[in-house]
C-alpha cells in the first residue's frame, strides 16, 4: 500500500529487503522519533511548544485527508492505526504517517461508504467504539483515533496510561469527552503548557492563546464523538486546527508588537528623563555663569 500513497505528510518508501523469509521496509528518515517517545517525558514535551503541536496535528490531518478524499480515481484507504506510535517527525518536525500494516482500501461506492468487518483491529486505546462493538468500519473511524491523538499530546500522557483506566471510563477517548461534558476538561492539560506562560503574565514560551486552546479543544471533543455519524469529516479538522493556528499565530504577532511598543515606550521615557535633566542642568550652568558676571561687573 505505501507504493501507492505520495503525499508529502506521509512517509517516502525508498525500497524493499529480502532475507530468507524476512522481508524490511526501507523508508526515509525520521530524525526526530516517533510521537509515542514524547508523551510522559517533561523534558522532551518542553521542546514541543504549542504552535509545534499544532504543526505536527495539521500535518497528520492533512495526510489523512489525502488518504480519504484526495487520492488517484477515488480510491479511499482507512488507515486503522491511527496512534502517537505511527507518527514520525522529521529533521524539521514535519509529521508523516509511517504505519499502513493494517490499512484498508474503500471500494469507489461503496454502500454507505462503510466496510463490516469481523476483526477488531487497531490500539484498543484509539480504537473507534462504534467499529468495535459492531464493525463497522467507515474514514469517521480514523477521525476518532486522530481525536485520541490530539488528547494525548495536549495532556501530554499516553492514552493507554493507567490514569485513564479509572472510575469504570475506559480510555483517554471516553475520559476527555466526560471531562469536557462536566467542565474540567483544562485540568487535564499538560502542565507544561500551562507553566509556558510565568508569573505576571511574562511570556517565557508562548503558550496556548485562549481562542486557539478553545477552538483546538472544540475539533478534539467532536473527534471522539461516541457515534460515526456524530464525527467531523477530517475535512473539517483541517479547518478548525488551522483555525487555532491561526488565533495562536495572531497573538504572537501582536505579543512582540506589544513588546516592541512597550520597549520603544521605555526608551522614549529614559530619553525624555535624559533630556529634562539636560536642560535641567543647563538652566543652573547659565544661572551659575550670570551670577558671576555680575559678580565681576560689580
Amino acid at each position: 500500500m505505501f507504493t501507492r500513497v505520495k503525499h508529502p505528510n506521509i512517509v517516502n518508501l525508498l525500497g524493499i529487503c529480502v532475507e530468507d523469509s524476512e522481508m524490511v521496509l526501507v523508508t526515509e528518515n525520521i530524525s526526530n522519533g516517533y510521537l509515542i517517545d514524547y508523551l510522559g517525558d517533561v523534558n522532551h514535551m518542553r521542546i514541543l511548544t504549542w504552535e509545534k503541536r499544532l504543526k505536527i496535528f495539521i500535518d497528520v490531518a492533512h495526510a489523512l485527508n489525502y488518504l480519504h478524499y484526495e487520492m488517484e480515481d477515488q480510491k479511499i484507504i482507512i488507515n486503522r492505526d491511527i496512534t502517537s506510535y505511527s507518527i514520525g517527525l522529521d529533521e524539521n518536525w514535519g509529521a508523516k504517517i509511517v504505519n499502513f500494516w493494517v490499512s484498508v482500501f474503500l471500494p469507489p461506492n461503496q454502500e454507505d461508504e462503510a466496510l463490516y468487518l469481523n476483526n477488531r483491529i487497531g490500539r484498543p486505546s484509539n480504537r473507534d467504539p462504534q467499529y468495535e462493538k459492531t464493525g463497522r468500519l467507515k474514514r469517521e473511524s480514523d477521525v476518532y483515533s486522530f481525536g485520541v491523538v490530539l488528547f494525548e499530546i495536549l495532556c501530554g500522557r499516553r492514552a493507554s496510561d493507567s490514569i485513564y483506566k479509572k472510575k469504570n471510563v475506559r480510555g483517554l477517548g471516553r475520559v476527555a469527552r466526560q471531562s469536557f461534558c462536566m467542565g474540567t476538561l483544562e485540568d487535564m492539560i499538560d502542565p507544561i503548557l500551562k507553566e509556558e506562560i510565568g508569573e505576571n503574565n511574562v511570556v517565557l514560551n508562548k503558550g496556548p492563546n485562549k481562542d486557539s486552546l478553545h477552538t483546538f479543544i472544540e475539533i478534539a471533543y467532536q473527534c471522539v464523538a461516541e457515534t460515526q455519524d456524530q464525527r467531523p469529516t477530517i475535512k473539517v479538522v483541517v479547518k478548525e486546527l488551522e483555525k487555532a493556528l491561526l488565533f495562536q499565530l495572531n497573538s504572537e504577532v501582536k505579543s512582540d508588537y506589544v513588546e516592541e511598543n512597550s520597549h520603544a515606550s521605555i526608551i522614549e521615557t529614559q530619553v525624555v528623563e535624559l533630556s529634562s535633566e539636560l536642560n535641567s542642568m543647563n538652566t543652573t550652568d547659565k544661572s551659575e555663569s550670570s551670577e558671576i558676571q555680575n559678580q565681576r561687573l560689580s
